[in-house]
């Protein structure tokens, strides 16, 4: 749907429109004995706990100009972490996009933080961890779930390439919703306020090239689809702590033939027998 005129339009009272963008991210690593794979689960536990997830949700929360009102947060026995955030719309002056903008937010490296003054809405940010590995084939999986909620003028697209950048992503899969509506001073209903025909119009040309991308969209129905694959295969990068010379050139094919059937299985949402 394109609306002309978007952003000069007067809304009778406050938009409440609910922006919804929900982040499936992978990564996928190989872990030749049962010793390995321990320890990747206790790294995946340590790198992303709930004071890190903690810190990324936070600056979330700034870039896409708003305020934290409430955190929950909980690391898992024996592995995993959850962080709520309740949050609000504030102002912020240098983070982020125009609303509506195409242009993509800032990544890790670029975040600070602002004061803000927020108001009560309807907005939340949640994330949860899992990681997980099975004896079969050694290969090991590490999944955050991240769902991002908004209502107001802040968007959660603004994140896109900040979450992208924090999480080391083999594989993304995400959602975008604009769900109910809001009314101009003539009492019309606006079931949108941003111009989007795709995910990828938020995403950096970078990150468009570093990815092989599927797009599954209905317009109709504000509802946005993408999925995101590297391109580039480097067995080195999926190796957890061991090196390639410690396999013969069989035992490499093996292992590259498992991640990437691996990979494959969870893009395409399908288990592959002849892979």
């Amino acid at each position: 749907m394109k609306i002309k005129g978007i952003d000069k339009l007067k809304l009778y009272d406050f938009n409440n429109l609910t922006k919804s963008l929900s982040f499936n991210i992978y990564d996928i690593c190989y872990a030749k004995s049962y010793e390995h794979r321990q320890d990747y689960i206790r790294y995946i536990d340590e790198q992303y706990n709930a004071t890190r997830l903690t810190e990324i949700l936070t600056n979330v929360t700034h870039i896409i100009g708003a305020n934290v009102l409430n955190i929950a947060q909980q690391d898992y026995d024996p592995q995993g972490a959850s962080v709520t955030m309740l949050i609000a719309e504030g102002p912020v002056e240098t983070l982020g996009a125009a609303n509506g903008s195409a242009r993509p937010g800032p990544d890790a490296e670029q975040v600070h933080k602002e004061s803000v003054v927020g108001h009560l809405d309807k907005s939340h940010i949640t994330v949860h961890t899992y990681p997980e590995s099975h004896p079969d084939k050694g290969v090991s999986t590490f999944r955050a779930d991240i769902d991002v909620s908004t209502c107001g003028q802040i968007s959660p697209l603004k994140a896109l390439n900040y979450l992208i950048k924090s999480f080391e992503s083999d594989i993304i899969i995400m959602d975008y919703r604009v769900r109910g509506f809001t009314r101009d001073m003539n009492g019309k209903k606006c079931f949108i306020d941003h111009k989007i025909n795709s995910i990828q119009n938020y995403l950096p040309a970078k990150t468009r090239n570093q990815y092989q991308m599927i797009d599954v969209n209905i317009y109709q129905e504000n509802i946005f689809h993408t999925k995101m694959i590297l391109r580039e295969f480097d067995l080195d990068n999926y190796l957890f702590d061991s090196e390639r010379n410690e396999f013969d050139p069989a035992e490499r094919k093996k292992i590259k033939k498992k991640i990437k059937k691996e990979m494959s299985e969870i893009f395409y949402g399908r288990n592959m027998v002849n892979v």
